[in-house]
């Protein structure tokens, strides 16, 4: 059984991102950039793969990678995670100890502000509770990804039109296909903070998207119900220098006109 990282990088050196990140296995890094090539160097004894491209988003990023992957297992990775040196030995061994997971979601380090999710144990992960992780803890037997032809979508994420979600959306649609999804308490890696590629404040668009994604992942009737409750939940924050009926109706726009090409 092998494993490849599927890197997604912008305007990056694949030679020092390897080295930055700590790549011990073979990767494919998806670097979109002002060229459009291909190139293969070794690292640590490993094959990293680059490919260079002109078009943006993260979600058409991630595609070409696993478009390119050869190995069992891929993990796909964020240009800003640090694995830790036993990365590939964990990632195996918890695959080969659960034959019954498709997709496995690792732990990755971040700070406390940017954190969504945290495994304490193994177990089953269904319905709307995919929803809180993030790509990179993503790990899936390739196999299982190509029978069921799953893609990240190329209208959310960094990069595209929709400012985020790709991942909660290709979770969804694995639920949806039947895959076995487990969490699993092993830390692979840590996230090294930087500017986010999409958040630019609580504004506008940060809520409009934020409805269109909802329609998207919950249908129309359910959408409202969902915005709602996140919102609320989130009103403190996000709602201090920005008025919370504006937000939703930021939102209810976006859910209403779905996603536009």
């Amino acid at each position: 059984m092998g494993l490849e990282v599927l890197v997604s990088a912008v305007n990056a050196d694949p030679r020092e991102l390897a080295k930055k990140m700590n790549l011990r296995t073979d990767a494919v890094i998806v670097d979109q950039c002002d060229r459009e090539g291909a190139e293969t160097f070794e690292h640590h004894g490993k094959t990293i793969r680059c490919l260079y491209m002109k078009s943006r988003g993260v979600g058409l990023s991630r595609n070409a990678a696993f478009d390119n992957a050869t190995a069992d297992i891929c993990l796909f990775g964020d240009e800003d995670i640090v694995y830790e040196s036993d990365y590939g030995e964990k990632i195996l061994s918890a695959f080969k100890n659960h034959p019954e997971a498709d997709i496995l979601l690792f732990n990755v380090k971040v700070c406390d502000e940017r954190r969504t999710y945290w495994n304490d144990s193994y177990g089953r992960v269904q319905g709307f509770a995919s929803g809180r992780y993030p790509a990179y803890s993503i790990a899936a037997r390739r196999a299982v990804l190509l029978h069921k032809a799953l893609r990240f979508s190329v209208y959310f994420g960094g990069g595209a039109k929709y400012s985020n979600g790709e991942d909660s959306l290709f979770l969804r649609d694995a639920s949806k296909a039947g895959l076995r999804m487990y969490k699993t308490p092993e830390v692979i890696g840590e996230e090294i903070p930087r500017p986010s590629t999409w958040f630019h404040g609580y504004n506008d668009k940060f809520f409009y998207d934020r409805g269109v994604l909802y329609k998207e992942l919950y249908g129309p009737a359910m959408a409202p119900v969902r915005a709602l409750r996140w919102l609320t939940k989130n009103r403190k924050e996000m709602c201090k220098d920005y008025p919370y009926g504006r937000a939703m109706a930021q939102m209810r726009k976006g859910w209403r006109d779905g996603v536009k090409a």
